[in-house]
């Protein structure tokens, strides 16, 4: 299977985001969120959608205690609905999938800057900024550590 181009993975990142904001904010549950946009998205994009929402909300628990060091001043259920999540979403990618760190920051600080607040790129940079430097030694796809 050939590795769907940048704008196709930045639309599966923004329906995860949306699909674990209604999980996280809605309280819907995962699967019923999964299921009514599974139709909408094409065959080879689902498993990469599927496994970014279901990884991140697997993991939020160890995710949240990763967050809560690195936002002492923010305890995680107290930040923006949208940053927590972008959050979330980019640190189960970084820890537990195979796209490169750079890649990862870049996208969440998109998403950050088109759906967050005026500050919520720049925060999200600076927190996964924070997160790629505690990921374990050879994750992050030979990028350079910051």
């Amino acid at each position: 299977m050939s590795r769907p181009k940048v704008g196709s993975r930045r639309r599966m990142r923004e329906l995860a985001l949306r699909v674990l904001f209604e999980v996280d904010v809605g309280r819907h549950p995962l699967a019923a969120a999964l299921a009514r946009v599974q139709s909408g998205v094409p065959e080879s994009e689902w498993p990469f959608v599927r496994a970014l929402c279901e990884g991140t909300w697997t993991h939020r628990t160890e995710i949240d205690r990763t967050l809560a060091s690195l936002t002492k001043d923010w305890p995680v259920d107290r930040l923006a609905s949208t940053d927590r999540t972008i959050l979330r979403m980019a640190t189960y990618e970084l820890f537990y999938l195979d796209t490169p760190a750079r890649v990862v920051i870049n996208e969440a600080v998109v998403l950050a800057k088109r759906y967050g607040t005026d500050e919520s790129g720049k925060f999200v940079n600076g927190v996964l900024g924070a997160v790629y430097r505690k990921l374990p030694a050879g994750a992050g796809q030979d990028d350079a550590r910051a």
